[in-house]
């Protein structure tokens, strides 16, 4: 379980800017009950296409978020199958099983800058939290709790873009981590998701965020919840490039056999 939320921070937060078309290749480590987990990814922007190739050891995992046609692709480059999600049913069935009437989120300013990739990044600090469930409507009670803090570029190429594709995707009820794990635990996959869309209200892109997650319950479980929780990701953007994007790199390659998933 803890490999596929590493993966979902690590391509939430590594998605930036956008200008016309854009690459950004990115760092980021991850600890899960005091494991390392070091990746490298590669997100891709075009229009309201984004896709991410991320990276540890010698598995690619590859997602293609197609905002327009309402499809998310999942794949990696050992099997050669893909898995995808209508996600204006998905993304329904998501927002009947959470109730986001008591979610809290905030993103305030915390008075700190640093450079970042050559950009002047003003500090911020975030903290997201909703109660939920884990196990579907009827598991156990639970509360997701995200927080850290972000370092946000205003006014670098892109922005407009990396807002209007965000704003687009959550509209149509999009989530940004695998959907199989959003169906056991749909309360971390909203809450990562309202993370962006305060990010986004900010009014620049994230070029370095520290996310950390906690889970906390009640009774006998509230241990087990614990250990679940205590997973972080720090990412930091290294490099930005503006050169065009081949169209056939927003699809699933050439021989991938394609899964509907429900």
């Amino acid at each position: 379980m803890k490999r596929p939320i590493l993966v979902a921070l690590f391509t939430v937060a590594l998605a930036v800017p956008a200008f016309a078309d854009v690459t950004i290749k990115s760092t980021g480590s991850g600890k899960a009950m005091g494991a390392g987990s070091p990746m490298t990814q590669t997100t891709y922007i075009k229009g309201n296409k984004m896709r991410t190739d991320s990276v540890t050891g010698d598995t690619t995992r590859s997602m293609i978020f197609d905002v327009d046609a309402q499809r998310l692709y999942s794949f990696d480059s050992k099997k050669k199958e893909a898995d995808v999600w209508d996600m204006q049913a998905f993304g329904a069935n998501i927002q009947a099983s959470v109730d986001t009437a008591n979610m809290k989120a905030s993103v305030k300013p915390n008075g700190q800058t640093k450079q970042i990739a050559g950009k002047a990044a003003t500090g911020y600090d975030m903290e997201m939290s909703l109660p939920a469930t884990f196990g579907g409507k009827d598991g156990m009670k639970m509360t997701v709790i995200l927080s850290g803090p972000v370092w946000i570029v205003k006014g670098a190429p892109g922005t407009a873009d990396f807002i209007n594709f965000y704003k687009g995707a959550l509209d149509k009820g999009f989530i940004f981590s695998d959907p199989r794990g959003a169906k056991g635990n749909p309360g971390m996959a909203k809450v990562m998701a309202e993370m962006y869309k305060q990010l986004a209200a900010a009014g620049g892109i994230p070029y370095e965020q520290e996310t950390n997650v906690k889970m906390s319950g009640e009774g006998p479980m509230a241990g087990m919840l614990a250990k679940m929780g205590g997973i972080s990701m720090t990412t930091t953007v290294q490099s930005v490039e503006t050169t065009a994007l081949a169209a056939d790199l927003f699809a699933p390659p050439a021989g991938y056999k394609i899964k509907e998933q429900k």
